[in-house]
């Protein structure tokens, strides 16, 4: 029985809460409990209020309390479902999450916080099954499709998702996390320039969203006619507009001694079957534990057989799925890393650039994940190589240091699963066959006229694309109309939906004789895949590292000729390459051996090279701490941006 004191006592507490004075409601419900610390109100709301106050294992015991007491409350036990996934105990938050809508069937809000229980968990289709239920119930509740969008765009469901977030926006057209969505959703559906025009709607009216900028930012490398300048210009912006770009430099723990083996912690989202892990994994696998003491800080809600084997080689393993900011800072000044890398720029479901903002390490880098400048003023270094990044012109568009480490800055690990090189399909059908995987995103209109005009000189050939969303009969239209514009013979072009399992995937090279990369983006894994099932790689070098990785990735195989500067010169290779099929079944048999003798498959050399680079910035960042401390300046340990100094081998 509540007392007349404890009833005061609650209101109080409740009206404190509503207005958001969280210290002050705390105190109330303190009191309250001490009084009457059976009461299922009392322990409900001091639950909630202490989830409310990221004081999760507070939140899960007095949640916990409160359900066993009244243990049909379908909101006590969805929230205490929450707490425990805040806690990252998803099975039991999962279970008490299915009760609570068991036993409220109606009740939204518990089947999108089940939802996103299971999207955690990577059960995606079971995800969207709850959705789907969530806007049943309530088919006018803006922020219900707006998750369900999110979550079929997880799937590869762009056009639905793309509808979910226009029924979004029918049902609040001010909701503007549905603006956002769509742009999303307009991005997966490789709808680039209108995902562009729908990201700066909305960072019209949110100029300071982070997660936007960098989806716009990764966007914007699909366009044609972008000038450098531009891009370099939005780039720049985004260090602009960061909350911690102004912070104090925090006094580090690092002790600055070069002789001492050195704390290296990569943070990623693509730590798991991922593009990026064909590139990483090779490096982490030879590079010299004497050396380094490696931690790794993965960012998705999947892991699989590639993150079990990373998770081998780290002395520690961290997920930070689902974490809030401060929290993942706090854990990583815990790690206290000598040197922390960045490996998704502007990529990933969850942006962590505006860390490295904060400075969490004394040397601070950023590689592989992303063709371009972070445009982060505390990120110090990035790695490349001379021919992605020429030496002088790329330097003026990178507001880091580049670090030109390798011949190329790349290690390419072949699937394990990856068939044997097939014959020549032209050497059995009448037609010559040139082929493209890379992301249907990066097929511009300009790409496609040039292929246009490769098939007109090539009368007996066709052209195979391959990617997510060609299969769907609704883009297949769309693009079709693409494909009429740019003079493209309909009947000449096979269009082929991605396929998820990688041997598949590399199976369809099996039907490609010459494969045509992207402009003005590159492909990276695309066109070391078709090199290793046999297949020559065309491609026409840019002024930028977007659209100058092939052009590393041929040089390091020993094919230069197959690079083109002028669109004009890379339909000539293209066909001229398609005229000998003699020599194209010579290059076919050949291929995996060169790529096996290159610097892409000396996976120890790289690893070396990779090591050494790192051990030269720690040694810079240690010669300038001392210099520092000598002159009386900042305590050593402590830093505020590292020029370049004494053996760093930047050019």
């Amino acid at each position: 029985m509540i007392t007349t004191r404890v009833r005061q006592l609650l209101q109080n507490g409740a009206a404190h809460h509503r207005a958001n004075r969280l210290a002050e409601a705390e105190t109330s419900y303190r009191q309250a409990r001490a009084l009457a610390p059976r009461s299922f109100e009392v322990l409900h709301l001091s639950g909630l209020l202490a989830y409310q106050q990221d004081r999760m294992a507070d939140a899960v015991e007095l949640l916990e309390r409160a359900h066993r007491l009244e243990p049909r409350h379908a909101a006590c036990e969805m929230r205490l479902g929450v707490a425990l996934q805040a806690m990252r105990r998803p099975g039991e938050a999962e279970a008490h999450l299915r009760r609570a809508v068991q036993t409220k069937p109606e009740m939204v809000e518990g089947w999108d916080h089940l939802a996103y229980c299971l999207k955690t968990q990577d059960r995606l289709a079971e995800a969207a099954g709850c959705h789907q239920r969530s806007v049943e119930i309530k088919p006018n509740h803006a922020p219900g499709w707006h998750q369900y969008g999110l979550t079929l765009n997880l799937l590869g469901r762009t056009t639905e998702a793309l509808n979910c977030q226009e029924r979004a926006l029918a049902a609040d057209p001010g909701f503007a996390q549905a603006r956002l969505g769509r742009a999303q959703a307009l991005h997966k559906a490789s709808r680039m320039a209108e995902a562009v025009a729908e990201y700066r709607r909305f960072l019209a009216v949110n100029p300071e969203h982070l997660e936007s900028r960098s989806n716009l930012l990764l966007a914007l490398h699909n366009l044609e006619g972008l000038a450098r300048e531009e891009l370099f210009a939005e780039h720049v912006a985004y260090g602009r507009v960061l909350p911690e770009k102004q912070a104090a430099a925090r006094a580090l723990p690092n002790l600055p001694a070069d002789d001492r083996r050195l704390r290296l912690a990569i943070l990623s989202p693509d730590l798991r079957a991922h593009s990026c892990a064909y590139f990483f994994e090779p490096l982490l696998q030879h590079l010299d534990r004497a050396q380094f003491e490696v931690y790794l800080y993965h960012d998705h809600f999947r892991e699989d057989a590639v993150s079990e084997r990373l998770k081998a080689r780290a002395a520690v393993w961290r997920n930070f799925l689902g974490q809030p900011g401060p929290q993942v800072e706090q854990a990583i000044r815990g790690d206290a890393p000598d040197v922390l890398i960045d490996l998704a720029g502007h990529t990933g479901l969850t942006n962590r650039l505006p860390l490295f903002a904060r400075r969490l390490a004394p040397v601070q880098v950023t590689y592989l994940g992303y063709p371009d400048t972070t445009g982060v003023p505390a990120m110090d270094y990035r790695f490349t190589d001379s021919h992605a990044d020429p030496e002088g012109d790329a330097d003026r568009f990178a507001t880091e240091r580049l670090v030109r480490f390798a011949p190329t800055a790349w290690a390419y690990q072949a699937p394990a699963v990856a068939p044997e090189v097939g014959p020549l399909p032209a050497a059995t059908r009448r037609e010559v066959t040139f082929g493209c995987c890379n992301n249907p995103g990066k097929l511009t209109d300009g790409m496609l006229k040039c292929w246009a005009r490769l098939l007109a000189l090539v009368p007996d050939s066709r052209l195979l694309l391959k990617g997510l969303g060609l299969g769907e009969r609704s883009e297949q239209e769309r693009f079709g109309r693409r494909l009429q514009e740019a003079g493209l013979p309909g009947d000449r072009v096979v269009l082929l939906e991605r396929t998820p399992e990688v041997i598949s995937h590399l199976a369809v090279y099996g039907q490609v004789d010459v494969a045509l990369d992207t402009f003005p983006y590159h492909g990276t894994t695309t066109t070391c895949e078709a090199l290793w099932m046999g297949v020559p790689v065309v491609t026409l070098a840019g002024d930028r590292h977007a659209s100058r990785v092939g052009v590393s990735l041929l040089h390091a195989v020993g094919h230069p000729e197959w690079i083109a500067r002028e669109p004009e010169e890379y339909v000539q290779a293209a066909a001229k390459l398609a005229a000998d099929r003699d020599r194209l079944a010579h290059v076919r048999g050949g291929l995996r051996a060169e790529m096996r003798r290159s610097p892409l498959l000396d996976h120890a050399g790289q690893a070396a090279r990779f090591g050494a680079a790192l051990r030269t910035l720690w040694a810079n960042w240690c010669e300038q701490t001392a210099g520092r401390s000598k002159r009386g300046g900042e305590e050593a340990g402590s830093i505020g941006g590292i020029p370049t100094v004494g053996k760093c081998p930047l050019k």
